[in-house]
């Protein structure tokens, strides 16, 4: 169907322009293996796995057989008080890729957002379980996003995420780690910043560490431009946590299921989280879905009471939803099966490379990478914050068949765990070619 024969109008799109989308639209309606096809039939080479999730590529046969079986098989199954066994076993093989073996439970929600969301109900009720009663603070970081939930956006540190919105009371930020001066075109996790990471003990002074039940951080952060930690910085956080029995939280719905080469950012930095949220590439984008991952002293704090009354009073009508659970069951089998993980380690030092070959083009003031993930960083117009970027992001559809994402005038890359090299270099050239452009 062609566009002129669509009636868009309807549709409010999420974080969209939506007046300018429907002036132009970008649409497409079918995908394969690494791209995207527009109606007309040509295609789009994916450079952001979808919305970061499609990390085993579109289409994957073994996935979508999962799906379909399942859904003739059982289409729905209530989760209260009730459950089905792909549930379990889902829940079981996700626990697999956990940082150890102290991770023995997970929740499913069908978000980020609300894995988000269901960490800081957890951590808050498990301070209060354990007696520490007035441990009732969340610590987030600037620029941090943890979803658009009310417990996400407060948590948050995106200005625009918070606008027009009443926030929760007992919140607070550290500051965030971005610093050209220092850090400009670092490969990898830059040398200078780790110190960042003592503004915690600040917010700790203020408020007082009996009033804090937990700190939340996004080990790489992805939606406000790909901003990586300084080297030692997460150590550091882990650290301060401890000693102040303060709960960390690393929100990792981007970075989970290969992205910087191992199944979790929690093993590529080496630093333990308390618990861990997942979403996007648990089912490598194809069914909505998301999890906690719990450690087991945390879930026991909630099994000391009467044993058949409810142990946490919250969940959701789609949790562990049949088709969501074969889809992850399916996408991590994928993941081994096909050695993705270990393919995107193997390809971040050429990704990486790639990359930074356009440092010195139009525009760009900073690029970061790590693992398959890039930010690049546009100088922005004179009063016009986010105006290069969107420019580039259409030009970039439109023209020359390519899809990017853009967070203010930073490009953020993360593509599908499947690409090649001459992919790579697709992008690059692309980027070479259309930013001096804008």
């Amino acid at each position: 169907m062609k566009n002129e024969q669509m009636n868009l109008e309807h549709l409010w799109m999420p974080f969209s322009a939506n007046r300018d989308f429907k002036s132009k639209p970008r649409l497409m309606n079918a995908a394969n293996g690494l791209y995207y096809q527009k109606p007309d039939g040509s295609p789009v080479l994916d450079g952001t796995a979808g919305l970061w999730c499609c990390n085993a590529g579109h289409g994957h046969e073994k996935i979508v057989t999962a799906i379909q079986e399942q859904a003739a098989k059982m289409d729905f199954g209530p989760s209260f008080q009730l459950g089905h066994p792909l549930a379990f076993k889902a829940a079981e093989t996700l626990l697999k890729l956990a940082p150890s073996d102290a991770f023995q439970y997970a929740f499913f929600t069908n978000s980020g957002s609300e894995a988000v969301d269901t960490a800081l109900k957890i951590s808050m009720a498990y301070q209060q379980h354990i007696g520490h009663t007035e441990k009732t603070m969340i610590i987030g970081r600037e620029r941090a996003y943890h979803g658009v939930g009310f417990g996400g956006i407060t948590a948050g540190g995106l200005p625009s995420n918070k606008k027009y919105f009443t926030l929760l009371p007992g919140f607070d930020h550290i500051c965030h780690t971005h610093d050209l001066e220092h850090n400009a075109f670092s490969k990898g996790e830059p040398s200078w910043g780790k110190h960042l990471a003592d503004d915690l003990e600040r917010v700790i002074e203020k408020h007082g560490a009996d009033k804090i039940a937990a700190f939340i951080t996004e080990p790489v952060a992805g939606s406000t431009g790909i901003l990586v930690p300084p080297k030692g910085y997460l150590k550091r956080i882990r650290e301060i946590c401890d000693t102040h029995n303060i709960l960390l939280i690393f929100d990792e719905v981007i970075t989970g299921f290969g992205r910087l080469g191992t199944p979790f950012a929690a093993q590529y930095f080496d630093v333990e989280p308390d618990m861990i949220t997942c979403a996007k590439g648990l089912t490598s984008g194809t069914v909505p879905m998301g999890a906690v991952l719990i450690k087991k002293g945390i879930y026991d704090a909630f099994q000391q009471g009467d044993a058949k009354a409810i142990d946490l009073f919250h969940g959701y009508t789609y949790s562990a939803h049949p088709l969501a659970a074969a889809a992850a069951l399916a996408a991590i089998d994928v993941y081994s099966e096909d050695g993705l993980i270990d393919r995107a380690a193997d390809m971040a030092s050429y990704w990486e490379d790639a990359m930074h070959s356009l440092r010195g083009v139009g525009s760009i003031i900073d690029i970061r990478t790590i693992g398959l993930m890039a930010g690049i960083e546009m100088e922005a117009r004179d009063g016009k914050v986010g105006a290069r970027g969107y420019d580039v992001f259409t030009d970039a559809f439109h023209e020359q068949g390519l899809l990017i994402r853009i967070t203010g005038d930073t490009v953020a890359l993360s593509p599908p765990l499947i690409i090649e090299k001459e992919h790579i270099d697709q992008i690059v050239e692309t980027l070479r070619k259309i930013i001096p452009n804008h």
